[in-house]
């Protein structure tokens, strides 16, 4: 507004005063700019709230908004706005003398117009928000003013500018109080809540260009929206939030349908999200399903409870992951040693394609959190031929970043305490050579028996290996669903396997 004027306005004269005494100003307008400017720093805040500027800025508020002066109204609520960020006096003040009324009906006003003026809804939305932050007592009040008609003619207004602030004072109101949030998961609460994810999701749809694609008519891409947001908020709170029984098999259903609809024709170009409904749907979907089973491992389960995982693999979670896993081509190191190769035994005539890069990691991440202490599984894996399988995801592959670590993780859960499953692998036949600097720096070398071509670990001659301590069994790590693993063997592998006895 820096070298503009303001219209004139016949302002109250015992607003002014206070105004112009803060801001060492002649004008209202002048005032503004300069109390604006002071509150954006905490200091500034601090200052005005000793001289108890916020009630004369709501009486302003209030005359502003009769007198039907929306470019000072702006103004005041930009400075109403700095004032209650993070400043505990100003906002005391702000509830002492009806702040909340008086926003509110500045709201009203804004958002009930037959073209509504979202620079007003917008700010009047932030000041709440920003009180809203000051303890329990302000969030209810506000909550009770606002739920649930405001929200929803707020959450009908589609537009970007004002959903953020909105879910802020949603979030912050809701925080710690499941009371609040049942009310806004069920009638009339749910509307408020579809309303911002349209929103939302209609304002990504355009970012993206939109996708034709057939899966794209079969789900929407507030589906996909509310199904990234569910993966993202899973993934951060993993210890702390607790996915029903009904909604982890309702995420298998998707999953299992949105498998059933892309096409794995096209090899990805990206991760997620993709801009194809479908894949999104299908990938967050698999991703709320890893972490699902994540949780499982992290916690004692108490007595009589069901076993979330055991409810998914009875809805044939293994069988369809194993199907996927085994459709889709080898990794491309693998590929290139099988071209490179006579035997062809290993040759899965795989037909589909990674939709986008990660798909492959996140199957063997599922197969390696439902495996963890489960013999069950494990004997599943054997038996349906999965063991060999899992070991051709421990490599690298630039279309699944940290498909190795998933791997390693997965076959280690496979092994641990299953004198079957190791035997497997015991019996497994190497053919070629593996680079491993890592155990040169040790002073080891893998050689192969040429009677038996089993491969064994022996010293190279000269060299000393310094004695290695034995260490239990690999501790869960939950964090594995929340960021990328750590990696264990830095080692490339250009090695096959199959089956032999030694």
């Amino acid at each position: 507004m820096a070298g503009e004027s303001l219209p004139e306005f016949n302002y109250p004269k015992d607003v002014l005063q206070p105004l112009l005494s803060a801001s060492n100003s002649s004008s209202l307008q002048q005032a503004l700019e300069i109390l604006i400017k002071n509150s954006r720093a905490a200091v500034g805040r601090a200052e005005l709230a000793s001289k108890n500027i916020l009630p004369t800025v709501l009486k302003l508020v209030e005359s502003l908004h009769h007198a039907s002066s929306q470019e000072y109204l702006m103004q005041a609520m930009k400075l109403l706005r700095n004032l209650c960020a993070g400043e505990v006096a100003n906002q005391n003040s702000f509830v002492e003398h009806n702040g909340i009324e008086t926003v509110l009906t500045v709201l009203r006003s804004a958002a009930l117009l037959s073209d509504p003026d979202f620079g007003i809804i917008h700010l009047s939305l932030q000041v709440l928000a920003n009180v809203s932050l000051a303890g329990s007592e302000l969030q209810e009040a506000i909550w009770h003013k606002l739920f649930p008609n405001e929200f929803f003619i707020l959450a009908s207004i589609h537009s970007l500018e004002t959903s953020d602030p909105l879910c802020m004072i949603l979030y912050t109101c809701c925080d710690g109080k499941p009371g609040l949030a049942i009310e806004l998961c069920r009638d009339p609460g749910l509307p408020i809540v579809a309303g911002i994810i349209q929103t939302v999701a209609s304002g990504n749809a355009s970012e993206d260009g939109g996708n034709t694609a057939l899966g794209d008519k079969v789900f929407s891409s507030e589906q996909a929206f509310l199904l990234q947001i569910i993966s993202e908020i899973l993934n951060e709170r993993l210890n702390e939030v607790r996915v029903p029984n009904e909604t982890a098999l309702c995420v298998l259903g998707i999953f299992k349908r949105s498998v059933s609809i892309v096409d794995f024709g096209a090899r990805a170009k990206s991760g997620l999200p993709t801009g194809s409904t479908s894949v999104d749907v299908m990938g967050y979907s698999l991703i709320i399903l890893r972490d699902i089973c994540a949780q499982e491992g992290l916690r004692e389960l108490k007595k009589d409870s069901v076993d979330v995982v055991d409810l998914l693999l009875s809805d044939d979670l293994t069988d369809v992951i194993l199907s996927l896993l085994h459709d889709l081509e080898p990794p491309a190191i693998i590929r290139k040693t099988l071209k490179d190769s006579e035997n062809q035994e290993l040759n899965l005539g795989s037909t589909k394609l990674c939709p986008y890069k990660g798909f492959q990691r996140d199957l063997v991440a599922i197969i390696g959190n439902c495996a963890y202490r489960r013999k069950n599984v494990q004997d599943e894996i054997r038996q349906k031929s999965g063991i060999l399988l899992l070991l051709q995801q421990c490599v690298t592959d630039d279309d699944n970043p940290y498909l190795r670590e998933w791997g390693i993780w997965s076959l280690r859960n496979l092994l641990e305490g299953n004198a079957e499953n190791q035997q497997i692998v015991a019996d497994l036949q190497l053919q070629g050579s593996v680079d491993m600097p890592e155990l040169a720096r040790l002073g080891l070398k893998v050689e192969v028996d040429q009677n038996t071509h089993c491969a064994k670990l022996v010293n190279i001659p000269g060299s000393y290996t310094k004695p290695v301590e034995r260490v239990g069994p690999l501790k869960f790590m939950g964090k594995m669903s929340i960021r990328e693993p750590q990696l264990y063997i830095q080692a490339h592998h250009t090695a096959t396997f199959t089956k032999s006895k030694c």
